[in-house]
C-alpha cells in the first residue's frame, strides 16, 4: 500500500482506484510515474514559452508562423488536458481552481481559446496582449522546485515588516515631491504633486531618467539629499528578506543530535552529521 503524504490526505481520492493512480501521477513526485509527468510537462512549458518568445520577432514570425501556430494549439490542448485532468482526479477541483497555480493553469491555456473568439481586425491588439499571457506558464516550474516554497513563505513572513518599510518610503515619496512642487514649480517640469513623486522614486532608487530635473540651488541641494536617502535605504529590504530566509533555512533543519560530535543542526534530507560525517541516528531520518 502507498504510503499517503498530508497533501493527498487533504486533497486526493481515497483507494486505489484510478483517480487515486493518476492523482498520484499528476500532483505527486514520489514514484518513477510521477517523475516522468514532471519532466514532460517542465518540457512542454519550456518548449511552449520558447514558441511565444520566437512568435513575437518580426523575421522568425514571417518564417515559420505557421508552424508556430501549429505548435501553439499543440501545446494549448496538451495544458487543456493535464488542467481537466488535475481538475477530475482531484477531491476538492473548485479549491484548486481557485489556488494560485490554479489560476495559473487557466491563464496558460485560456487566451488562445479566447483568440477563436475575438476575431476581426477590431480585436487584434487585444488578442495580441491576451496571447502574451501564455509567459504565465513559466510560473508552473515553480512548483517543482523545492526552494521556491522557502522563497514564498520568507515573503510570507516578512511581509509587515517590508509593509511598514515601503509605507515609510511613500511617506518620504509624499514629502519630497511636495517639497519639490514647492521649490521648482510647473515652469521647471514639475507641473503637479504626483509628477512630482514620480520624480521623487526615480531619484531616490538611483534611477536617474533625466525627463525632470531640478533647476534652482536648493532644488539641487534637497535632490542630494534623496539620493543620499536611497542609497542608505536601499538595502533594508534586501536585509529583511535574508535574515527571515535566514531564519526559514534554520527552521527546516533537522535537530538530530549526532552521536559522535554532538552537531544538532543538519538538512532535511541529510543522512549524515554535516560536521564529522558520522551517519545519523536511523530512527531520527
Amino acid at each position: 500500500m502507498r504510503s499517503r503524504s498530508p497533501f493527498t490526505d487533504q486533497f486526493g481520492p481515497a483507494g486505489d482506484g484510478w483517480r487515486a493512480r493518476w492523482f498520484h501521477i499528476i500532483f505527486g513526485h514520489e514514484d518513477a510515474a510521477g517523475r516522468r509527468f514532471d519532466v514532460l510537462l517542465i518540457i512542454a512549458i519550456l518548449g511552449s514559452i520558447t514558441v511565444a518568445m520566437l512568435d513575437t520577432v518580426a523575421s522568425a514570425h514571417a518564417q515559420y508562423g505557421a508552424f508556430f501556430y501549429v505548435l501553439e494549439w499543440t501545446f494549448t490542448l496538451a495544458f487543456t488536458i493535464e488542467y481537466i485532468m488535475r481538475i477530475v482526479v482531484i477531491d476538492r477541483p473548485w479549491r484548486y481552481a481557485r489556488s494560485f497555480f490554479g489560476i495559473v493553469d487557466l491563464l496558460a491555456v485560456l487566451p488562445t481559446w479566447i483568440s477563436l473568439i475575438a476575431v476581426g481586425s477590431q480585436y487584434l491588439l487585444v488578442v495580441r496582449a491576451l496571447r502574451i499571457l501564455r509567459i504565465f506558464r513559466i510560473l508552473k516550474l515553480t512548483r517543482y522546485v523545492g526552494e521556491a516554497d522557502l522563497l514564498w513563505f520568507t515573503l510570507v513572513r516578512a511581509r509587515r515588516k517590508v509593509l511598514v518599510f515601503f509605507s515609510a518610503i511613500l511617506t518620504l515619496v509624499l514629502i519630497f515631491g511636495a517639497l519639490m512642487y514647492l521649490i521648482e514649480g510647473p515652469e521647471d517640469g514639475f507641473t503637479s504633486i504626483p509628477t512630482s513623486m514620480y520624480w521623487a522614486i526615480v531619484t531616490m532608487t538611483t534611477v536617474g531618467f533625466g525627463d525632470i530635473t531640478p533647476k534652482t540651488t536648493l532644488g539641487k541641494l534637497l535632490t542630494s539629499l534623496i539620493i543620499l536617502i536611497g542609497y542608505s535605504i536601499i538595502a533594508v529590504p534586501t536585509g529583511i528578506f535574508t535574515a527571515e530566509l535566514a531564519a526559514g533555512m534554520r527552521a527546516r533543519r533537522k535537530r538530530v543530535a549526532c552521536t559522535h560530535c554532538g552537531q544538532t543542526e543538519h538538512e532535511d534530507d541529510a543522512d549524515y552529521c554535516r560536521l564529522c560525517g558520522t551517519e545519523l541516528p536511523a530512527s531520527e531520518k
